[in-house]
């Protein structure tokens, strides 16, 4: 009897403690909800309930590898919760793993068949797995691309299609051959899926042929003129030298929601990746004495805020240098005007802004959460490219005055890994899954020694000791990184000796954080940390331009 009413008291309290976490959910608190759907946990940890809820706040907090450990353990305690396999499958989503996210959508379907969401996810995600599938069908090796940066001379940008290495006739012909072969395999069942599957890839290859394709083996290097339209009323750049001028008339224009001419974001482009490719992967700045240096976090495609930014420390300048930290672009749609601002200035005077490279900065992270969609609306499908090869140029990480290290995610999940070693990364890639590349940009600081698992899923968990290891080894007084929304901005970890920085103010429009940079002066580099809050912007949502399957999900 009294094991029975303990049991009743357990049962009540956690259901207590999950209302609880369910009102601080839905007031936006995630980190305090994690925490209220633990102590319910640890009062009763067979309630499936508790475990899927969990998982969904730390996929709000964009902690995908957590996320998939709690809705795996809902699915352990009830393999018939279909909430376990739905929050599982949206996190496997959030880290592009289509295959993955597919089979859990597929027993969604099984549990529920007449749940219309649930259909409606699983046929998104189908959609995007062939995706992926035919885009592997038709890519082209590695050894056999040339560059798109290759391809394009800013001052004559290509509008009709260029000349091909493959002849029109043969395009042609070669086309109607498979069609024809297709339609006589067509004549039997088994094989009609395989014609069409050919069918469609061959057409997929004459389109790009007729495009001119620049990513591939399809072209060749010679492009079209294009004059800049007389009726373009925006930002010009007379002749090769991007100015002051013209960045603060290109910035007005981005406030007043108006694009930049395709032949002056070319040149901005390009230009700047001449400058990165030419830089080590970890970049060593001097800041002189009685100067200051600004350190900025993620920015994430909100425009509004980066103006804010340069509202309350000034423009970036040789007098007024910044360094910002990566994740630039994605889930903001601004994304655009932010990276063109930011290689703007570095047009103008390499030594008044660097850029480090963020997890964000990458093919598959800019497919998912909305820089691809928004470049591909607001330029063309040939700036997807280009700046995927621009990305790959970033620095990894940078060193300011010998003292403070400053990178995007975390350190290291061996010892002794030493400055020399982070110069020695060959970057020009896209981000590996694993190896100290990975680690520069994924892992993230934890409370307690040792390491632990990445609560992401990818890279790892690192405690103050491990800094401390680090900066010793190394001679450096300080760590700084960004890579996570705070509340305040910021904050200061490992005895002091880890600050993250974050310049996202309300990020997604939804977290209510305040945003924050770091100014450092020099000799002492003692950091100033400025905090901000959220200013206005155009009713144009966060991910506005992300994949459908994901904001499916928002």
């Amino acid at each position: 009897m009294l094991i029975m009413e303990a049991n009743n008291s357990n049962v009540s309290r956690a259901e207590e403690l999950k209302l609880l976490a369910n009102e601080a959910y839905k007031a936006h608190k995630f980190a305090q909800a994690i925490d209220l759907y633990t102590q319910a946990i640890e009062v009763n940890s067979q309630n499936a309930v508790y475990w899927a809820n969990r998982s969904i706040a730390h996929l709000k907090l964009e902690e995908y590898g957590s996320a998939i450990q709690d809705a795996s353990k809902a699915i352990e305690v009830d393999p018939k919760y279909s909430k376990g396999y739905y929050r599982r499958g949206a996190a496997y989503l959030a880290m592009g793993k289509f295959k993955e996210a597919l089979k859990d959508f597929q027993q969604v379907k099984r549990i529920c068949p007449n749940d219309p969401d649930a259909s409606k996810k699983l046929k998104e995600c189908e959609k995007a797995v062939m995706k992926l599938k035919f885009a592997e069908a038709i890519s082209v090796p590695v050894s056999e691309r040339r560059p798109v940066a290759d391809s394009i001379n800013y001052r004559s940008i290509g509008m009709g299609p260029s000349t091909s290495s493959m002849s029109a006739e043969v395009a042609v012909a070669a086309l109607a051959m498979t069609v024809g072969a297709a339609m006589v395999m067509m004549r039997t069942a088994v094989t009609a899926v395989m014609a069409t599957v050919v069918v469609v890839v061959m057409v997929a290859l004459g389109a790009l042929w007729w495009r001119g394709f620049h990513g591939g083996v399809y072209t060749k290097s010679r492009v079209h003129d294009l004059d800049v339209e007389p009726q373009y009323s925006g930002a010009r750049i007379e002749g090769d030298v991007v100015t002051l001028d013209f960045v603060k008339k290109m910035m007005d224009d981005f406030k007043h929601q108006k694009n930049l001419h395709q032949r002056y974001a070319f040149q901005i482009v390009l230009q700047t990746k001449e400058m990165l490719q030419a830089l080590p992967s970890l970049v060593d700045i001097n800041v002189p004495k009685g100067n200051h240096f600004t350190v900025c976090g993620d920015v994430h495609g909100q425009f509004y805020d980066l103006l804010n930014i340069f509202e309350l420390n000034g423009l970036p300048s040789e007098e007024n240098p910044y360094l910002f930290n990566g994740d630039f672009v994605d889930r903001g749609s601004f994304s655009l005007e932010v990276i063109l601002t930011l290689f703007a200035f570095k047009c103008i005077s390499p030594s008044a802004i660097y850029l480090a490279r963020g997890n964000h900065e990458s093919k598959s992270m800019n497919r998912i959460y909305g820089f691809e969609g928004e470049v591909q609306s607001k330029l063309s499908e040939k700036f997807v490219e280009l700046f995927a090869e621009v990305f790959c140029c970033l620095p990894l990480a940078h060193v300011i005055n010998g003292k403070v290290f400053v990178v995007h995610g975390g350190l290291f999940s061996v010892d002794g890994v030493k400055l020399s070693d982070i110069r020695a990364i060959n970057r020009f890639c896209e981000p590996p899954e694993e190896g100290l590349m990975c680690e520069l940009l994924w892992s993230d600081p934890q409370p307690t020694p040792g390491r632990g698992p990445s609560k992401r899923g990818v890279g790892l968990s690192f405690g103050g000791d491990v800094t401390k290891r680090f900066l010793q080894e190394n001679n450096l007084d300080l760590v700084v990184r960004s890579h996570e929304v705070k509340d305040e901005g910021y904050e200061i970890e490992h005895d002091g000796k880890l600050i993250t920085v974050f310049s996202a103010p309300n990020y997604c429009d939804q977290m209510g954080n305040k945003g924050a940079f770091i100014r450092f002066e020099a000799p002492d580099l003692k950091p100033n940390i400025v905090t901000f809050s959220a200013v206005d912007h155009p009713d144009v949502k966060p991910m506005a331009y992300a994949n459908n399957f994901l904001r499916l999900f928002q």
